[in-house]
């Protein structure tokens, strides 16, 4: 009997990729996300279910969980992917921009986790995966409610997987780095400004240049993280997080096993105000 993996935020990007990779690996695919009408490359068919669903909306799950499971029989993983970055000058940053950064990234995740593990208990066995970032591990200056979205995120799966181990049920973290998809554009719409901060404008400037750098210099693609999340859902071992790509796994080293101060310095060597 095929496996099953339950997706949000499969419109594009690593969701999209995700679906995709597992199809062609024998899967069955279920592929949520909040505007099905507004994307053609995954359609219905043997192995994949297209649902609409918005993670903001967990009085829906229900329902969208009953129909992917009317389909298949059964869910054996579910990829928290879902998630959007809201960047930005923290001052620029409106409360209602920050309450919505932690209603998609982290509250609907908690939510739609929460709705799928009857079932995982039920089978005694399931995945529970959830993508993170670099920031929710390294961060960098002008992502401080994004990244405080994702260290949360990493730190409810790290407690969460002690608690699952006792249902068989296993929680993996997927770190990735620079990842080539449209998710820096989605970033520069959502940016955070307020013309009135014009103390910060040079620092912006500096910065501006200095991430063009790092964009440039390339990175993994949606389809090495679906390899890493595929890994992730079948080694049946005890790992927690999976890095996906070299530019940030020698930041991780450098924090977790130097000081904080050559941590910090190595970070500030880039990212602090010059002149």
């Amino acid at each position: 009997m095929r496996k099953t993996i339950f997706i949000t935020g499969a419109s594009s990007g690593i969701g999209q990729a995700t679906a995709l990779y597992f199809v062609e690996q024998g899967w069955n695919v279920v592929a949520t996300m909040r505007s099905p009408e507004k994307q053609d490359v995954l359609t219905d068919s043997e192995q994949l279910l297209v649902l609409k669903l918005d993670v903001e909306q967990p009085e829906t799950f229900d329902a969208v969980i009953d129909a992917a499971l009317a389909k298949f029989g059964k869910i054996d993983a579910l990829l928290n992917n879902a998630g959007y970055g809201q960047h930005g000058l923290f001052e620029a940053t409106t409360a209602a921009q920050i309450q919505r950064q932690f209603s998609v990234n982290l509250f609907g995740t908690l939510e739609i986790t929460r709705a799928l593990l009857p079932h995982f208990r039920k089978q005694k066995a399931g995945h529970i995966i959830s993508i993170t970032s670099g920031v929710g591990r390294v961060t960098v200056p002008l992502v401080s409610i994004y990244a405080a979205s994702k260290f949360a995120l990493e730190g409810f799966c790290e407690s969460l997987s002690f608690e699952l181990s006792a249902q068989n049920i296993k929680v993996k973290i997927i770190e990735p780095g620079n990842i080539a998809t449209n998710f820096e554009q989605t970033t520069k719409a959502n940016f955070a400004v307020d013309e009135n901060l014009t103390d910060y404008s040079k620092y912006l400037q500096q910065m501006d240049e200095v991430f063009k750098g790092i964009y440039s210099g390339g990175g993994s693609t949606a389809r090495d993280v679906a390899a890493t999340i595929f890994e992730a859902a079948n080694d049946n071992s005890e790992t927690l997080r999976y890095v996906v790509g070299s530019d940030l796994q020698p930041l991780i080293d450098i924090r977790n096993n130097g000081t904080d101060e050559a941590y910090m310095q190595v970070l500030r060597d880039t990212f602090a105000p010059k002149g």
